[in-house]
């Protein structure tokens, strides 16, 4: 059911990108359509939560298979892309870009963290004690999109669409019709575009497989399950300090350079604990890596929107919708097959959940999985940005934009 779901996500993704393109509203392209469905998500969150339980299974199921879709492929996605987008829409300056994607990474880590930290409380407190009871994870899930609708009230008060935004109906700037077909070939033959989707890519698999191994290499490999905690959050700490940094390095030496040191680091730092026989050690190279992914994660949306706006000066056409679309289907994509390569990389060791302890081959397995992998992961990153110079040409692309002229054009 979630494998069929995930698929149907991911083509979504593309038509919502591909209806983004062809909004044109007084509001922009990407903000109504925030708008039109936070309301329509925080709904179905809870109905997720609240399968009828007098139902017979199969139907149940049924109920379960079109709430979730309801929510992922239709109104999250509807939501999420429409959200990405509006990154390039509000700002053409790169620093600007890099500034908002600083942010939307920094504040999705805690988000997250949040989460994970507050969830389990909710679901004891309204469950009576009982963390795993349908009542108290309703009423959580209550809580919780009551926190999103004003989140998501502040955000649309106070966030603009700035950047080819024209109310609909103007002749001065006609509407040019761009089919689906034509969208998704502008994207495929943009190099920039190309590179940041291989960054991303590479990104989404390298923490499908290392997180998803993580806590089998405290166990295993260290001897102490209880390892994970101090490993885990020494990264996410480091992270969340660098994205408060990074910033400031972006705007002495560019996004680019900044995700290349982050990348460089980060590699470095996979490496380095195929060497470590200590949890300090490790703890301590989970440092190396927080750094490298804070600097990642704080340049690599700046940087899509950047080529993205490469494209449109390229094409003759705007279509920042399918770029972000396509981006996040890659994101998908990437974290699905991360997914996979875990299970079959622990599976060709000979892993088993249920051993106290493991084979030669199971430990091999997870240090492939945990330190390997994801070091040729971030390799494959650095190349991608070795070759992404859209820096030294972007100032000439915004001001032929900002003048209404694209590539080729006198």
């Amino acid at each position: 059911m979630i494998a069929v779901s995930k698929f149907l996500d991911g083509i979504s993704d593309l038509i919502m990108g591909y209806i983004i393109d062809h909004t044109h509203t007084k509001l922009g392209k990407a903000k109504p359509w925030i708008q039109r469905l936070f309301i329509p998500l925080a709904v179905c969150q809870v109905l997720m939560f609240s399968v009828p339980s007098g139902w017979a299974s199969s139907a149940q199921l049924v109920y379960m298979f079109l709430t979730y879709n309801l929510v992922s492929t239709v109104f999250f996605t509807g939501i999420n892309v429409p959200y990405a987008t509006m990154q390039g829409l509000m700002t053409t300056n790169q620093y600007e870009r890099g500034l908002l994607g600083t942010f939307r990474n920094l504040l999705a880590t805690a988000g997250t963290m949040t989460i994970n930290t507050v969830t389990l409380k909710l679901t004891t407190f309204f469950g009576g004690g009982d963390p795993y009871t349908q009542r108290g994870w309703t009423l959580t899930t209550v809580v919780l999109m009551i926190a999103f609708i004003g989140i998501t009230c502040f955000q649309l008060a106070v966030t603009h669409e700035r950047v080819d935004s024209y109310e609909s109906g103007d002749d001065s700037k006609p509407e040019q019709k761009v089919s689906f077909l034509r969208g998704l070939k502008a994207l495929v033959t943009n190099k920039y575009w190309v590179m940041l989707v291989l960054l991303i890519f590479s990104m989404y698999f390298m923490m499908s497989t290392f997180f998803g191994s993580a806590v089998y290499f405290a166990q295993y490999v260290l001897g102490n399950p209880d390892y994970y905690t101090p490993i885990s959050n020494a990264l996410s700490l480091a992270q969340i300090a660098t994205l408060f940094c990074a910033p400031f390095i972006m705007k002495r030496i560019g996004k680019r350079n900044t995700a290349l040191i982050g990348m460089v680091i980060a590699a470095a730092g996979f490496a380095a604990t195929g060497l470590a026989h200590s949890v300090t050690t490790v703890t301590a190279l989970s440092v190396v890596k927080g750094i490298g992914f804070g600097f990642g994660g704080a340049t690599m949306f700046g940087m899509l929107q950047d080529a993205i706006t490469y494209g449109e000066w390229k094409q003759g056409f705007n279509n920042a919708g399918m770029g972000n679309a396509a981006s996040s289907f890659c994101m998908k994509i990437g974290s699905g097959i991360g997914t996979a390569a875990l299970g079959w990389i622990l599976g060709a060791g000979g892993f088993d959940a249920k051993l106290a302890s493991q084979t030669a081959g199971a430990i091999a397995s997870i240090n492939m999985s945990f330190i390997w992998v994801p070091t040729i992961a971030m390799c494959v990153a650095v190349v991608s940005l070795i070759f992404f110079d859209l820096d030294k040409k972007y100032a000439k692309i915004a001001a032929d934009l900002a003048a209404g002229k694209h590539k080729g054009e006198a």
